[in-house]
Formats: C-alpha cells, sequence, structure tokens
C-alpha cells in the first residue's frame, strides 16, 4: 500500500517564486528516487471557512475552529504551503528518502533560505481510504 509524507510550513508570501523554484527541484530529485506524485499547495488564504466542512446541525462560529495558518505558526507576513509526497511503499520511502537527502541537488547552501526548515511540520501516513481513480 502506498505511504505518505505530509508537510506543512509557514513561507513568507514574498518568497513564493523562490518556493516554486525549489520545490520543481525536490519533486525531480524525489520523483528521480521513486515517488510516484509530488503535489506542493500555496494556501488559498480567499479561500473556504473551515466551518463550511461541517453540516448545518453541527456547524460552530468560524472562530471555533483552528487554521491552517495557526497550525503552521505562520506570521503575518507568512503564507501556508502544504505539501504531499506519494510513495509505492514505506520500504520505498525509506530507501528514495536516504537517497534524496544525500543527492547534491538537494544541498541548498548556496542559496537563500526560501523558508525556516526549523518550522517544517512533517509526519508519514500510511492511507486508510483512498476513493481515487
Amino acid at each position: 500500500m502506498t505511504y505518505i509524507d505530509c508537510f506543512l510550513t509557514p513561507v513568507p508570501r514574498t518568497n513564493k517564486t523562490s518556493y516554486e523554484k525549489l520545490a520543481r527541484i525536490s519533486s525531480d530529485v524525489v520523483r528521480e528516487y521513486g515517488a510516484l506524485r509530488v503535489v506542493e499547495c500555496w494556501l488559498d488564504e480567499t479561500g473556504t471557512n473551515t466551518s463550511t466542512y461541517h453540516a448545518d446541525n453541527a456547524r460552530q462560529p468560524a472562530n471555533n475552529y483552528g487554521t491552517m495558518t495557526a497550525a503552521a505558526g505562520a506570521n503575518n507576513d507568512e503564507t501556508v504551503v502544504m505539501s504531499w509526497i506519494e510513495w509505492p511503499d514505506k520500504r520505498s520511502r525509506d530507501e528514495g528518502m536516504q537517497k534524496v537527502m544525500s543527492d547534491a541537488r538537494m544541498q541548498f547552501d548556496n542559496m537563500e533560505p526560501v523558508f525556516d526548515g526549523t518550522r517544517l511540520i512533517a509526519a508519514g501516513f500510511r492511507p486508510m481510504l483512498d476513493h481515487s481513480g
């Protein structure tokens, strides 16, 4: 069964172009080492209110719900990027990520920091339901 790496990180809004460049490089490398799919999502700050995800009889006032911005700890000048990488299975993920992290293309020491990596929230997930396709 597939395995999903999921990431949530605050990124300064002014760094969107730089983040996109970094994401393209990373995506190419990760896919080269076995990832099936890489998705990067920039928060739609004009998007839907969290309360719209609840039925009328369960809906609470909007301020009763958490936000991705709060979860990521984003400051006023930042937005949130949510990303995920789909792998064939956990073994492929572990082997692939070991190669990814040692690949010279993933050493971004010569670039200005695009976001604060110490604030990255990351975890691995085992899908329990997939209604794709």
